[in-house]
This record gives structure tokens, C-alpha cells and sequence, in this order.
């Protein structure tokens, strides 16, 4: 899709109004925007934020082009190159490493002055590479640790704060008969969310990021202690059976139907549990809870960006659409559309319970992790991944599990 845009009359008043002193930005020329936000809900939300710009610059013609998101995975690195826009969607994290190296994404910390940096704080490490900004995020959406609180309430358990008591709360689980983990790796990213929280909880965001960017070999004892960390629910029994043969989504019934207790998943999987027929009373949500006394509290929330790429034709309007849309009332109109949440934190937020406990959740966080398969090189992503799914079902192979990981590293980095 592409569309060119060009106000009303009557909308562009109506925007001068809304706008205020930003209709003062003498922009000219015109912004070419590329996004992936091709879904009903993304698309409306993009074509909005880009029709709103454009109207609040009478002298700016602002291009859209939308592309199918696995088609803009293939096609980003030929356009950065070749033919590339002035601002394009991508994600924060090691997702946007490799084009930052090449030279193909511009550096904005201009952008983030003191105000931004204070307003998008929790996301500020994920959109940093040596020390300099690289884009702007618009979007995120918290995981963390859904359980069934009814079952929780029989059993007379509480949310865990410590991994002593999320064990115990495990083991009353299991001794009430039911499992204490839903979890489906047939898709093996399920995995991955578990391996990101045990290691950014027992040896932290700054451990993780370097371990995903392979400064730290596989086998390392530190490595080894979380795989020990994770096995410890292994061998109480704490997930289901057969979860190598079930996608997340065929793992949600053992939640809905009471015989598992917990997911650690994110907010996506709500419409799941209440399509399944659980109400809201039924539904708790609390944060993976620490592990290592004192290790700061990150969490992982995948998160959408706007970047400039380096040979854009129009920065300055690039530089005003990334101010923009990083605003709170731009941010807060946007995420309700997309039923997520704003990155910034004066923003509003919808009054579903969840959309709340992670909004609040993500704006305390240290840092945020991007997940495994972000955070990670595709490649690495992807055998990494298959070795925690095969520790799952085969805990005594850790041993040669990290061997295999380890000659990827070193193959792959």
C-alpha cells in the first residue's frame, strides 16, 4: 500500500488546534515513511499518526508505503541501502545491531534530550549502542507471570517475591494435583521467555545482553547455574506433559480448564484466557520474581521503533515525525488502537486490569530485554532455542547441549 497524504482544509484547522506551536516547524519537502504495520489495528494506527503529521505541516508531503511484515524482513536491508526512505519501522535491541554496524540507521540522540530521556526511560538501554541512540519506540507490551487466581486463592497462596516462594507456590500446585506450568514449545520461543527471565534474574540485563551478543561463551559456570535454576522445576514435575507436541496457543486450555496453575507468557495471551472462558477475577498477573538479592529488575518487553536510516533525503522532518510520535497523547491514541502499551510515561492507558499492571510495570523496570530471538542473531536465535526445548525434555544433556551452543557461538559471531 502507498498512499500519498494531503489534508482538508477543514481537517488541517482542526489539527492547528490540537497541534499548538508545532505547526511552527517550518518543514517543507516530503517525508517517506516505510512501515510493517500491514494488521488492520497497526495499519489504522500508522496511516493515523502519518495522516495527523502530515496535517500539521501544510508544506510537507508525507509518503507512506506500507509492506507486508515477513516481506519487509527480507526487503529492509536492500532499501536502507539502496533506495531508502526517511523513516522506517523496525525494533529496539539487537534487532536494529546489525544495520547501526553497517552504517545504515542515522544516530538521533539529538532527539532523546533530557525531557525524552526522562519521559521513555525504560527504554532508553534497548534503543543504545555505544553509547548513542538509534531511534525511538512507540510500542511495547509486557510478559510476565499469568496465573489462575481462583486456584490461588484455594490453596491460600500469594504472589511470590523471592524464587524460594514461587517453588513453594509450585509445590502446592503439584500437591493439589495439577501441574504448575502451562507451556507449549512446539514453537520454541515459549522456552526462550523462561531462559530470559531465569538469566536476567540471576545474573542480569547486563549479563543477558552480552551473553545475546556472544561476549560470553555458552559453557560458562554462570550460564550452567541457570540452566541448574530452570531444572529445579523440571524435576519437581512443575510443567505440563508433552509440551513439545502443543503451540502456546493449543498449551492455553491446561490454563483455562484449571489443570495447569501458570503461564509465564505475554499480555497477548489474555484474549486467550477469556476466550476461554476465564473472567477477570479469575485471572492474576504478578512479575517474575528475583532470583539473585540486588540484581536490578528487568523485564522483557518487545518493543516497535521508528528509525532514520543514514541516507534519508529528510532528516529534519524525520528528526519532527520521531519527536512526534514519541509525545504522550500521540502515544496514548496509538496504543489504545493497537491494544498495547505507550512507551511514554505521561501517556494514558486504557482501564483493562492488564494493560494497567504492565504499564506500571514497564515504567519501574531497569531495562527492558527484547526476548531471546530479538536480543540474539537469527542463527543463534534459532539453535539456542532448539537446545532449551531439547533441555526441557533431556535435563542430564545440558552438558553436551552447551557444547553444541558454544560451536555455534564461535561459528556465528
Amino acid at each position: 500500500m502507498q498512499s500519498t497524504l494531503k489534508a482538508s482544509v477543514a481537517t488541517l484547522a482542526c489539527a492547528a488546534v490540537l497541534a499548538g506551536p508545532a505547526l511552527a516547524e517550518d518543514l517543507s519537502g516530503k517525508l517517506v515513511i516505510f512501515s510493517d504495520m500491514h494488521d488492520p489495528a497497526p495499519r489504522a494506527t500508522m496511516e493515523k499518526l502519518a495522516a495527523d503529521f502530515d496535517a500539521m505541516h501544510p508544506n510537507l508531503e508525507v509518503d507512506l508505503t506500507i509492506i507486508n511484515r515477513e516481506e519487509y524482513k527480507t526487503q529492509i536491508r536492500n532499501f536502507l541501502a539502496a533506495n531508502p526512505p526517511d523513516v522506517a519501522n523496525w525494533y529496539a535491541g539487537n534487532r536494529m545491531l546489525p544495520y547501526v554496524k553497517a552504517g545504515l540507521f542515522e544516530d538521533v540522540s539529538d532527539v532523546w534530550d533530557a525531557e525524552l530521556s526522562a519521559n521513555l526511560a525504560s527504554t532508553k538501554l534497548a534503543m543504545t549502542i555505544d553509547d548513542k541512540q538509534w531511534g525511538v519506540p512507540y510500542t511495547y507490551y509486557q510478559w510476565g507471570v499469568y496465573y489462575r487466581e481462583d486456584i490461588f486463592n484455594e490453596l491460600g497462596l500469594s504472589e511470590p517475591s523471592n524464587w524460594e516462594e514461587f517453588k513453594a507456590n509450585c509445590q502446592a500446585v503439584l500437591d493439589s494435583g495439577r501441574k504448575c506450568y502451562s507451556i507449549g514449545t512446539k514453537w520454541l520461543w515459549t522456552a526462550a521467555g523462561w531462559f530470559d527471565y531465569l538469566n536476567l534474574r540471576q545474573n542480569g540485563y547486563e549479563f543477558h545482553m552480552a551473553l545475546t551478543n556472544g561476549e560470553i561463551e555458552w559453557t560458562d559456570d554462570r550460564v550452567k547455574d541457570v540452566f541448574a535454576r530452570w531444572r529445579e522445576l523440571i524435576d519437581m514435575g512443575g510443567f505440563i506433559d508433552n509440551h513439545t507436541a502443543y503451540s502456546w496457543q493449543e498449551s492455553v486450555p491446561f490454563f483455562t480448564q484449571g489443570d495447569a496453575a501458570m503461564m509465564v507468557k505475554g499480555n497477548f495471551a489474555v484474549d486467550l484466557y477469556r476466550q476461554g472462558g476465564l473472567g477477570d477475577d479469575q485471572i492474576g498477573f504478578h512479575q517474575f520474581p528475583e532470583i539473585t538479592p540486588g540484581v536490578p529488575m528487568a523485564e522483557e518487553a518487545p518493543t516497535d521503533t521508528f528509525h532514520i536510516p543514514s541516507g534519508a533525503q529528510n532528516k529534519e522532518a524525520a528528526k519532527a515525525f520521531l519527536k512526534f510520535v514519541t509525545e504522550a497523547g500521540q502515544q496514548t491514541e496509538a496504543n489504545i488502537t493497537l491494544g498495547q502499551l505507550p512507551v511514554n510515561k505521561n501517556s494514558s492507558v486504557s482501564d483493562d486490569e492488564f494493560i494497567v499492571e504492565g504499564f506500571e510495570l514497564l515504567n519501574n523496570a531497569y531495562a527492558l530485554a527484547q526476548f531471546f530471538d530479538r536480543d540474539a542473531p537469527a542463527e543463534m536465535a534459532k539453535v539456542a532455542m532448539e537446545g532449551m526445548q531439547e533441555f526441557m525434555v533431556k535435563p542430564d544433556e545440558i552438558d553436551r547441549i552447551l557444547s553444541r551452543l558454544e560451536r555455534a557461538r564461535k561459528r556465528i559471531y
